[in-house]
């Protein structure tokens, strides 16, 4: 038995988790919810309970064949995953979300991307920057590419584009807790076909200094502290 793959019916068409009265929503307020945002081990775990209830949903779209197992009293005839992804995510507010996944996908490969905002106007706007990247081949494999916010969606289509100097991925989901929806659009007329987008929640306001709203603040600063 083969399940097919059906990631690809539209280009990168967006799979929204919340909104359906689940435990996805819960974790979604939480991270949102300035009071439970005091608790820095709390903030994490809920980017990484995110990460592995997004986890289970990709899981879905993934190839599958029929194996039999050996039992203590038997065989049973069982679907088992073709083969791990890689997953890959953008330092250093992605970790959580990662972290997650990497649960589920136990067996998986790793890549970490290094992106950062280098402001040098005094309106706020920036660049742009990668600067370090450590991954294996992606040749027609599975990827995973988390980071927890969606804002104009330039550091994702950035590391997408890092990660084909490792190989041509055969399908990559995108992983994110919350989006703007400009974040989105540009994500869908910048990435290839072969690719989905999976959002925790869709925001609908970006401000001027490119900061979701409601959003949640600066993930990276709320699980790891202030940087400098």
């Amino acid at each position: 038995m083969t399940r097919i793959r059906n990631a690809d019916k539209q280009k990168a068409m967006p799979r929204i988790l919340s909104g359906n009265g689940s435990l996805f929503d819960q974790f979604i307020n939480e991270i949102r919810n300035v009071e439970v945002q005091n608790d820095r081990m709390r903030f994490r775990r809920n980017l990484e309970r995110i990460g592995e209830l997004m986890a289970y949903e990709i899981s879905k779209e993934m190839d599958w064949h029929e194996d039999t197992i050996t039992t203590p009293l038997g065989v049973a005839k069982l679907p088992v995953m073709e083969s791990q992804p890689v997953l890959a995510t953008i330092l250093r507010a992605g970790l959580g979300l990662h972290n997650g996944l990497l649960s589920y996908f136990d067996k998986g490969d790793n890549a970490f991307i290094s992106a950062y905002r280098m402001p040098h106007r005094e309106d706020g706007s920036f660049d742009i920057k990668i600067e370090y990247m450590s991954s294996p081949s992606v040749e027609g494999r599975t990827v995973i590419l988390s980071d927890p916010m969606l804002a104009t969606g330039g550091s994702m289509v950035l590391a997408y584009r890092a990660l084909l100097r490792r190989g041509n991925p055969k399908h990559t989901h995108i992983a994110v807790a919350i989006a703007s929806r400009q974040g989105l659009e540009y994500c869908r007329q910048h990435l290839p076909d072969n690719c989905t987008i999976w959002i925790g929640a869709l925001d609908e306001e970006l401000t001027a200094r490119a900061y979701i709203v409601p959003g949640l603040g600066d993930a990276g600063d709320l699980a790891f502290g202030t940087k400098e």
